[in-house]
């Protein structure tokens, strides 16, 4: 166990302190940065400390991923995985081959994309009934914003070709008949007929997904609210027990913002598990065709558009979540989703600024030029997700290729001076973050062409978004920083963005 004494630790120092960028040791005081200097001044500062020599290693300020499901994300760690499948055959071969693993019940996965399949339509539910016709089937695309069934799913959630499309969302039907296709809010219609996990499922779950975490060398995540209600109480229930080794920023779905007030609840609440965020969804999502998008949009005439919460939702409910501390956290893909909330935050920004809260938008995928410098204007947190983007890259080409320069414009955006704060949307993508790097300094493609290379940045640029940018995202100014009286959280580098490792104090390793 780190704890209990002063340590020096001594590396390669990136600080992420422009006063102060670099340095050869720190020393640390039970949970805190005490000094940050050169060895032998802090030896002369502290000689009973024990030095931790890690001398031919970086060390710098604990990543966080600052867009993750954090929960879900270590349910998906035990179904079937489908990222990387090229074929509809590959599918149906992982979903047999996940079955014999789990011998009853439902069989639960994702990660595909309907491109990467080959795919210029939605897939069938008869394509999953070759594979699995006796058990019932649900597979998330990638970006968990459509889903695909068998037609046993149906059935045994009482879908008929006569169902109603629910609000925001569509069962995609083909002359009339259900595909067994579902988008955005339909996936609802068969998700709830899916046996709920166990109180120790989802224990289990959340311990997986911290564990995972860690060993990934993150020290906090930002976690959205697109989980039930019992994975925040499964990361509240590890803080209690000790078992919690990450910081968590956590959201909650703004419609359950009037009872959480009720409650007598307000952002900034918590230790180790803090409330801060409520989350919206503006549109839907690349992948999926969902997002909203200026014209000319989509080349593929199937493209569903859609727009989730609507606008005037977000503005009445965004501004009473600022009046509660709380920061909104809205989903916004495509352009026009984008602008429309842009729109919004620029009303809402002298109540943020009176709050002492930022304003922030999750994924900025695709923009439109004229809005790049708004973020800077506005000071919006770009809550971005470069990890998407080789997986991405062919999906722009194909549907939209008019966006290709204004695409994670990740570089256009620091240079407006928008403050960048990176994650995973994990289990949309891997959380690890040497592909964050990658994606983020390469801007290459799954299919190995560059994808906009002037929007490529350093691997400190990166840094700084995956450490001292989410936390200043949400107010944490003793966070993603190593200086005097900050919080003892780091990660240590091989290389930066190569294999990385935790180091907080003062917790045990785990």
């Amino acid at each position: 166990m780190l704890g209990g004494m002063e340590y020096i630790l001594r590396a390669d120092v990136l600080t992420q302190s422009p006063d102060f960028p670099r340095a050869t040791a720190v020393l640390v005081s039970g949970d805190r940065v005490r000094a940050v200097d050169q060895l032998e001044v802090l030896q002369g500062i502290a000689p009973q400390a024990k030095l931790l020599d890690f001398q031919d290693r970086i060390l710098t300020p604990g990543l966080t991923d600052a867009h993750i499901h954090l929960v879900a994300y270590g349910f998906r760690l035990s179904q079937v995985n489908l990222e990387g499948s090229t074929s509809v055959q590959e599918v149906q071969k992982r979903v047999q081959d996940h079955a014999l693993t789990q011998p009853e019940g439902w069989i639960v996965g994702g990660g595909y994309t309907i491109t990467e399949l080959g795919l210029k339509a939605y897939p069938t539910r008869q394509l999953l009934d070759e594979a699995m016709p006796d058990r019932p089937v649900l597979l998330y695309s990638r970006d968990l914003h459509s889903a695909w069934a068998n037609s046993l799913a149906l059935q045994l959630s009482g879908l008929q070709d006569i169902t109603p499309n629910p609000e925001g969302g569509e069962l995609v039907r083909v002359d009339g008949a259900l595909t067994g296709y579902l988008l955005e809010s339909a996936m609802g219609l068969v998700r709830k007929h899916i046996p709920e996990p166990t109180w120790e499922e989802t224990l289990d779950a959340a311990r997986l997904a911290v564990k995972t975490m860690r060993n990934f060398g993150y020290t906090a995540v930002h976690t959205m609210a697109y989980e039930p209600a019992s994975h925040l109480r499964a990361l509240l229930h590890l803080e209690q027990n000790g078992e919690l080794p990450l910081r968590v920023w956590a959201c909650i779905p703004h419609t359950d913002l009037d009872a959480a007030i009720g409650l007598g609840l307000y952002g900034g609440q918590g230790d180790r598990v803090k409330l801060g965020g409520v989350k919206f969804f503006l549109d839907g999502a690349l992948g999926s065709q969902t997002a909203w998008m200026l014209p000319p949009g989509y080349q593929n005439p199937q493209a569903t558009p859609m727009i989730l919460d609507q606008p005037e939702v977000i503005r009445e409910k965004a501004e009473q979540a600022l009046q509660y501390g709380f920061v909104p956290t809205v989903h916004a893909i495509g352009d026009q989703a984008n602008r429309v909330l842009l729109d919004i935050y620029q009303d809402l920004k002298p109540l943020a600024d009176q709050q002492g809260l930022r304003l922030r938008l999750e994924h900025a995928q695709h923009l439109n030029q004229e809005d790049i410098a708004r973020f800077g204007t506005l000071q919006v947190t770009a809550s971005m997700q470069p990890v998407h983007l080789p997986g991405d890259a062919r999906l722009v080409r194909e549907l939209m290729p008019h966006m290709q320069d204004t695409t994670y414009a990740v570089k256009s955006l620091q240079d407006a001076g928008t403050l960048l704060a990176f994650g995973s949307d994990a289990p949309v993508a891997s959380p690890d973050p040497h592909l964050s790097f990658q994606a983020a300094t390469k801007r290459l493609g799954q299919d190995g062409q560059t994808f906009s290379v002037q929007e490529c940045l350093s691997p400190e640029e990166t840094l700084w978004a995956h450490t001292r940018g989410p936390a200043l995202a949400v107010g944490w100014q003793d966070y993603g920083i190593i200086v005097p009286g900050a919080r003892a959280d780091f990660t240590l580098w091989d290389t930066l963005g190569g294999r990385s490792e935790a180091l907080t104090f003062p917790w045990p390793e785990t």
